[in-house]
């Protein structure tokens, strides 16, 4: 009997050694947290320190590469191109499927818009329904009432917001990018996932090492601009580490001998948390 097989096929069934060492193997075999990769970006992104939007994952190397060529060639081809041709005085922003496009006034912008409708629906897709808006970038300049005056873009929110003039000292309304509420509040809900007070078996260096590359990332990525609005989160791992503490050593559950002994500690070891550089106060939960 012959069988034309391909040169992975067999049409016989595996040796019973083979099923034995495959059930032993599959038992610790790494998994991915879901079938669907929706949280799989989440993951990666808070390891490596960046926005799960800069994150691409799909079904083996032909589904990342896929979404790569999608990004890459089919949408050069169907925005990037397009728009410099036929409005070559508008600048945009685009990664993957998400972009940014200024426009001068709302009468170009809505033109730009409807033109890019039709764009897009020739080669077969379409705007999103929700998250295609005008924005009105209002600061002291731009004083008239919109309907909208924010954008996330990029893990990014951007908005008006106070800001500092560094020749005359005075505060005056700016539209400037910080880390969105969204990336904030998934930040802060990492931190408490950590646990970090019940790793009372580690010590201080080994739970630097365990986080600073992510809230590193976190600090280089998110912090570029308006870095305050990360201060939250980053006291917030303070007073864990003071929890720690307090589990781990009895006579730091008292207030006082506790704040004693964080302030020689940051200024014996300035450098040993990341995070110090911005923010060392904590807050006492008692």
């Amino acid at each position: 009997m012959r069988f034309p097989l391909a040169l992975n096929e067999n049409p016989y069934g595996p040796l019973p050694s083979v099923r034995r060492a495959l059930t032993i193997a599959l038992g610790s075999a790494s998994r991915y947290p879901e079938f669907l990769p929706h949280r799989l970006p989440q993951l990666i992104a808070a390891r490596i320190g960046c926005s799960p939007e800069q994150i691409v994952v799909g079904a083996g190397a032909t589904g990342v590469i896929m979404h790569i060529l999608q990004a890459y060639l089919f949408m050069h081809y169907a925005f990037d191109s397009w728009l410099e041709r036929e409005f070559p005085t508008v600048e945009f922003e685009r990664f993957t499927d998400d972009a940014v496009v200024h426009c001068v006034t709302e009468r170009q912008a809505r033109q730009v818009w409807v033109a890019l409708s039709e764009r897009l629906e020739s080669v077969g897709l379409r705007l999103h329904p929700d998250k295609t808006k005008i924005v009105y970038c209002k600061d002291k300049n731009r004083r008239q009432e919109f309907a909208c005056t924010s954008f996330t873009f990029l893990g990014y929110a951007f908005r008006p917001r106070e800001a500092k003039s560094g020749r005359t000292g005075r505060y005056f309304a700016s539209f400037q990018p910080a880390v969105s509420p969204v990336a904030l509040k998934d930040k802060s809900l990492q931190v408490r996932r950590w646990r970090m007070h019940r790793h009372t078996t580690n010590n201080l260096a080994e739970l630097a090492e365990w986080i600073n590359p992510i809230v590193r990332g976190w600090m280089n990525y998110y912090g570029a601009f308006y870095r305050s609005e990360l201060y939250g989160v980053l006291q917030r791992l303070n007073t864990y580490l003071v929890r720690w503490a307090g589990k781990k050593f009895k006579r730091l559950r008292v207030y006082k001998r506790c704040k004693v002994w964080w302030e020689r500690l940051v200024e014996r070891q300035p450098d040993l948390f990341a995070h110090w550089a911005w923010m060392r106060a904590f807050s006492w939960a008692g």
